[in-house]
């Protein structure tokens, strides 16, 4: 792991870091030095920027290291696979070359699909999981890709490989504000926070990690319910969902074998880490603190 500056937006009392993981060069940042490990794994369309307003909320009494994965924000972008499946063993690495321990894990969007991996195969790794507005492909996630029932174009779209490194490219602006925080959020998400994460997916080959998870879920195959069905969740795991249908909840019941607390949140849109920050530290600290008790 080796210090770095910051190539871009940054907080006080962060460090930057890039940890070298399997041929791929991986940003993470760390705050806290007390209390239990806390790692942040971001949605789409995010980087580690998503969690600006929790990190300082939940440093104040645990370590927190938040995560670019490959392909997203400073991580590297180069040749190699961004699947799920390899995302989930950079979180592994991650944790061990850090020496971590066990860690309260968080997830956002479809940072689910690597988090529940990586909880599933290095359970070791994992003290609790919360899941944020997040589901599983076999649960309900692929659904979302069908526009004849109610789905969305994005998930056909961003996860057909090379379609979105053609297309996307200088209209990063256009896609991540003008449509998917339009429609993901409640118009909460300040104009330079927008500028941060779009300066991120403009780098050269910046859709590539983009294109690996929502691939991932295209052509999934069952697999995520093979692997829940072997080796289902059996830390604690705290669900919230927002404003929307308790998607995380129903979802994270199927693949847990042990105790699921569920929290809804009125008011909130999709991104729930950068639109109220507060409440969820507020929840999650609380979950993490009973955890951690008992």
């Amino acid at each position: 792991m080796t210090p770095v500056h910051p190539a871009g937006a940054t907080l006080p009392g962060v460090t930057h870091h890039v940890v070298d993981v399997d041929g791929a060069r991986l940003h993470v940042v760390t705050a806290g030095d007390t209390g239990t490990p806390v790692l942040l794994v971001h949605g789409w369309p995010e980087t580690w920027w998503a969690f600006r307003g929790l990190v300082p909320l939940l440093a104040a009494t645990h370590r927190v290291v938040a995560v670019d994965l490959r392909g997203f924000g400073d991580s590297s972008t180069g040749d190699g696979a961004y699947d799920a499946d390899t995302s989930a063993e950079d979180l592994h690495h991650v944790v061990q070359q850090l020496g971590l321990g066990p860690v309260h894990l968080l997830c956002q969007d479809i940072g689910g699909s690597v988090a529940f991996r990586f909880a599933a195969r290095h359970p070791d790794d994992v003290r609790s999981v919360t899941a944020v507005e997040t589901t599983l492909a076999g649960y309900g996630l692929e659904r979302l890709a069908d526009v004849t029932g109610g789905g969305s174009w994005h998930l056909g779209f961003l996860g057909t490989p090379g379609i979105p490194s053609m297309l996307l490219p200088g209209h990063e602006r256009e896609l991540i504000r003008d449509w998917a925080y339009g429609w993901m959020t409640t118009g909460v998400v300040a104009d330079d926070d927008v500028d941060e994460v779009v300066r991120t997916y403009a780098r050269p080959d910046g859709w590539r990690g983009t294109e690996g998870l929502y691939a991932s879920v295209l052509t999934d195959a069952g697999r995520t319910p093979a692997l829940a069905a072997a080796h289902p969740l059996t830390v604690p795991v705290l669900t919230v969902d927002s404003s929307g249908a308790p998607v995380t909840e129903q979802t994270f019941r199927q693949v847990s074998a042990g105790e699921v607390t569920a929290v809804h949140l009125d008011g909130v849109g999709h991104l729930v880490a950068q639109e109220a920050p507060a409440l969820l530290a507020a929840v999650l600290l609380d979950f993490v603190d009973r955890v951690d008790a008992g």
